[in-house]
């Protein structure tokens, strides 16, 4: 029996709330704890007594060696159980009658004590399969991601490529427009001959005369 059945118990047991009855097992703890640390036993009659027990220092045997050895003061704490106690538990016919349902607890307290675990673990499984779903979806999200950085490698190598085109293209157009001064020089050649032609005529023409 631990403390949430021993709440229950009681509270079957006497009729009170299981609110009020943790909160003064709860302050019984405690004062109890309190006055006994201060080196008050406390003693309820026909249960036990709460003790705490000062050992002073002593010489002792080392059962292996034999020899002696010094032992330290001590404190303890000491719980000793009183004549109505010890009697109830060695002969059951004196121990107090409980009311039913208190110990065993009731089979509807126990029906809602397993709902509650089924319960439990249905929302924990349903928490692991949409954690897992969510995992999922993440692994799924970052299998995909590399996809778009291979397109974006593709257009940038695209891009590349095209920019090397265009730059082998340049040259050549450049390679036309320095063709076009070669013709102009042929022009200025024939203007010149044809002046020096003009020259010659105008010299024979005088000579003529």
């Amino acid at each position: 029996m631990n403390r949430r059945d021993l709440v229950q118990a009681v509270s079957t047991q006497t009729g009170i709330e299981r609110r009020q009855v943790d909160n003064v097992l709860l302050g019984f703890t405690q004062v109890v704890t309190a006055v006994v640390s201060k080196g008050e036993p406390v003693s309820i009659s026909g249960f036990a007594k709460f003790v705490k027990v000062d050992r002073p220092a002593r010489m002792g045997r080392n059962p292996q060696t034999q020899e002696p050895v010094r032992i330290k003061a001590s404190k303890k704490a000491r719980i000793t159980p009183l004549k109505g106690f010890k009697d109830a538990v060695v002969k059951t016919s004196l121990a107090p009658k409980l009311e039913r349902g208190v110990w065993p607890a009731a089979p509807a307290a126990a029906k809602k004590t397993t709902a509650k675990k089924t319960t439990a673990k249905k929302t924990t499984a349903a928490k692991k399969s949409t954690g897992a779903a969510k995992a999922g979806g993440r692994k799924s999200t970052a299998k995909r991601a590399p996809a778009k950085k291979s397109a974006a490698k593709k257009t940038t190598a695209k891009k590349s490529t095209a920019r090397k085109t265009t730059a082998k293209r340049a040259p050549a157009k450049r390679a036309t427009t320095r063709k076009a001064p070669a013709r102009k020089t042929t022009a200025r050649k024939t203007t010149a001959r044809k002046t020096t032609a003009r020259k010659a005529a105008g010299a024979k023409k005088t000579a003529k005369r």
